[in-house]
């Protein structure tokens, strides 16, 4: 091991909620309320690190890890076996990545994304080891991207700039806030964010849900690294109208709400937009029928622009972003574990693999808020220690795995 360093201390308008029937009863065009204007609003000052997962939580993992605990010790035992870990590890930076459509045209898609993720894995095994080869890595990995990256091209470019864009400033905010060693081209690393990042990805699209809830979740947290209040709060208004067009609850009424730019304004075009799905219950998600995987997306961003606020000091888990994610995850988690598929869902037959997303939200609506969720809690414990989507989601057991902090 090399020398270690001692880290740091730590550190509207409001919008009209109408019931449009436009020819559909009980259909809601979506916008963010006074309530959640106040849930949603930029901090006063920005906490950091605060991009899903706090210093309390690295110091409560830390621990556990020291003292070779369970879940925390097999996890971080993971995450240093991952290729994402490997100090010989070699950046693959572009200046334009192109992504077309499920990632043809792959030119730097992969590189990005696993660079990403590996500058985070490089990032969290710093702080749990203080070794401080893992920082130097994290920032190369860093450095590389922001000297060289111009652009994102092709169909799949704003998925793929969220992806990437939402592993980034967790890395950042983790080396930037908690190791005193150098880190010469912060800066740099902040332009990129601002200039190739936050344009491609902060007016949302029209695609379906999955796609703007992680590329919202890239924007909170990029707003959280270069404490930009007006893209936070911005981003913040998207997340909440996307989450609540993503989830259906039954206070919703006879239909799902839906985001007003979409102009899903009858029945059939709601029904079609949610894979065919005509039956509505609650926790059945926009992207149910289409399969797990990208539900899986979806939660987990929901989730982690939802403990990303709670870091900054508001509480989107205690309005009905928490409810809609408790039971998406409760929903989900049940035919996950095999439970038999009734025919008025998807046919009969759903596509499963959620993915490792379920840790940060079981974490806080069960372990803080006291909520039953025991279809969730099943799947957590029999799946851990998770590990990484390999596009955005990673050692969320380690971080957030029963971490009261």
């Amino acid at each position: 091991m090399s020398s270690a360093a001692t880290p740091r201390p730590r550190g509207s308008r409001v919008v009209l909620l109408a019931a449009l029937t436009a020819a559909l009863a009980g259909t809601l065009l979506v916008g963010p309320g006074p309530a959640a204007s106040r849930a949603e609003a930029a901090p006063a000052a920005f906490t950091h690190p605060g991009v899903t997962v706090s210093e309390g939580q690295l110091d409560f993992t830390r621990a556990k890890v020291q003292a070779g605990a369970q879940p925390w010790k097999g996890a971080f035992d993971q995450m240093m076996r991952s290729r994402y870990a490997d100090l010989n590890r070699a950046p693959k930076p572009r200046a334009v990545v192109e992504c077309g459509s499920y990632s043809n045209p792959n030119l730097g898609c992969t590189d990005e994304r696993e660079d990403a993720i590996a500058a985070y894995t490089n990032a969290l095994a710093w702080y749990m080891t203080r070794d401080e080869r893992y920082a130097r890595k994290a920032i190369e990995l860093m450095d590389a991207w922001s000297a060289v990256i111009r652009d994102h091209t092709n169909s799949n470019a704003p998925l793929q700039t969220g992806w990437a864009g939402s592993s980034w400033p967790k890395a950042a905010e983790i080396i930037k806030y908690t190791y005193t060693g150098s880190w010469a081209n912060s800066g740099r690393f902040a332009t990129m964010l601002r200039n190739v990042y936050l344009p491609e990805i902060i007016n949302g699209s029209n695609s379906n849900g999955n796609w703007e809830l992680t590329m919202m979740e890239a924007a909170v947290g990029i707003s959280v690294f270069l404490e930009d209040k007006a893209s936070y709060d911005k981003a913040m208004g998207k997340f909440r109208t996307r989450t609540a067009a993503y989830v259906y609850l039954e206070s919703d009424g006879a239909l799902p709400k839906t985001v007003p730019s979409q102009n899903l304004n009858t029945r059939d075009k709601i029904v079609n937009y949610w894979q065919g799905q005509s039956t509505f219950v609650n926790g059945l998600t926009q992207e149910t029928c289409r399969d797990f995987t990208h539900t899986g997306y979806g939660i987990s961003s929901i989730a982690h622009v939802a403990e990303t606020s709670r870091i900054q000091g508001q509480d989107l888990y205690g309005t009905d972003v928490g409810e809609r994610l408790r039971h998406a995850l409760g929903f989900q988690a049940k035919y996950e574990q095999g439970a038999a598929v009734p025919g008025w869902l998807c046919g009969g037959s759903v596509h499963l693999g959620l993915g490792p997303v379920t840790e940060v939200g079981y974490n806080a609506l069960h372990n803080r808020l006291g909520h039953a969720m025991d279809n969730t809690q099943a799947l957590t414990e029999r799946t851990r220690p998770s590990g990484s989507n390999n596009l955005f989601v990673a050692w969320e057991t380690l971080t957030h795995g029963d971490n009261p902090a």
